[in-house]
């Protein structure tokens, strides 16, 4: 009896020891994934995606070994070192405080193509309440990603009707149903504007150079490569033990995470030749432990990060885990406010920010 009971601890503590291993490993691979270019790589963005999980499983493992007063309690515990400069990418416990007159509020909107409200409106009553509540938030510039109207609609128009005021620079695809891209509106002066097209891919990022009280900024308005998948549709698959449905969601996950990175450096050219400072914001498809936004922050703030409070997740399926919508911006400017309103006329929460500049 007592040596099968020796038996059974020697396993337990193999078992325990092997998985504690394992997710030690995995929580490793997702702080290395930043650094890999999924071009090359595509698996490791999969590491990155895991990081919340992957945490409180390491969490949850090393109370464990704690008490068990296993040899996994120092390994479990320096893996999870790095976590705590790193969990500030998606909660923040303060804002900071400033008496500081904002001069400048931007907001970023990844409209959904007008299809996600949960209020049952029509896609142009429903347009037309984005642009009501856009109107609202007394920005000085609004970047939209996935606009849609119907091709029988003027832009022109239609943009002088519901923003007056605002000066629209947008380019949009136009398909039998309507047209569809970006928007970049601005109250400013505009001085310049042009667009970067994505090789074999709708996305694409508009730039415009917008002249604030003492100085021009560039605004790059991106909206790089998504999954294209349905998480309700992946889930009915895997009910059903739907193989092909299951591969095929497989090969648009690596396909959307091998484009990524080639758009990433393809705004990211333009920015380093740009003879003005820019602000690089949209919807990235991307999460904040990733290539993306770690190429795309260099020489940049995160506006949460820097003025965010509690959770920054700004994709409504999956709240409070995915943040994947963006304001970066460059170092002489301030952010002294930022939020992500829970308002439901898309799939994606918008993204306010206001700024001073620093003199």
């Amino acid at each position: 009896m007592e040596e099968v009971k020796k038996k059974h601890g020697w396993f337990s503590r193999l078992t325990f020891g092997t998985t504690a291993l394992i997710i030690a490993g995995l929580l490793l691979l997702s702080y290395l994934s930043v650094f890999v270019n999924p071009a090359r790589a595509w698996f490791f963005t999969l590491f990155g995606l895991l990081f919340i999980p992957l945490v409180i499983l390491d969490v949850i493992f090393f109370i464990w070994a704690f008490f068990r007063r296993s040899r996994m309690t120092g390994l479990l515990l320096v893996m999870l070192l790095p976590a705590l400069f790193l969990v500030g990418k998606y909660y923040q416990y303060k804002a900071p405080e400033t008496d500081r007159e904002p001069s400048l509020k931007v907001v970023s909107y990844n409209v959904g193509l007008f299809a996600h409200g949960n209020m049952g409106e029509r896609r142009l009553v429903l347009a037309d309440s984005v642009a009501a509540y856009l109107r609202g938030t007394d920005a000085d510039v609004i970047c939209l990603q996935e606009f849609y109207l119907p091709n029988t609609l003027n832009l022109d128009a239609w943009f002088r009707d519901r923003f007056p005021g605002y000066h629209a620079d947008y380019y949009v695809l136009t398909g039998e149903k309507g047209h569809a891209g970006n928007v970049t509106l601005s109250r400013r002066p505009v001085l310049y504007k042009g667009k970067l097209d994505f090789e074999k891919s709708t996305n694409l990022a508009l730039h415009t150079d917008i002249q604030l009280d003492s100085t021009v900024l560039r605004f790059y308005n991106c909206h790089f490569e998504s999954y294209n998948i349905s998480l309700s549709g992946l889930v009915r698959s895997l009910k059903k033990v739907d193989d092909e449905a299951v591969e095929d969601t497989g090969r648009k996950m690596r396909r959307s995470i091998v484009q990524r990175p080639k758009q990433v450096d393809a705004v990211m050219r333009d920015v380093d030749a740009c003879p003005v400072r820019s602000v690089v914001l949209g919807d990235f498809n991307d999460n904040p432990l990733s290539y993306t936004l770690y190429r795309l922050s260099r020489g940049r703030c995160d506006a949460f990060v820097k003025a965010g409070k509690g959770f920054g997740a700004t994709f409504r399926t999956l709240w409070p885990l995915l943040r994947i919508d963006y304001i970066l911006y460059p170092r002489d400017l301030e952010a002294v406010h930022y939020e992500v309103p829970k308002v439901k006329y898309s799939d994606h929460y918008p993204v306010i920010t206001t700024f001073y500049e620093k003199r």
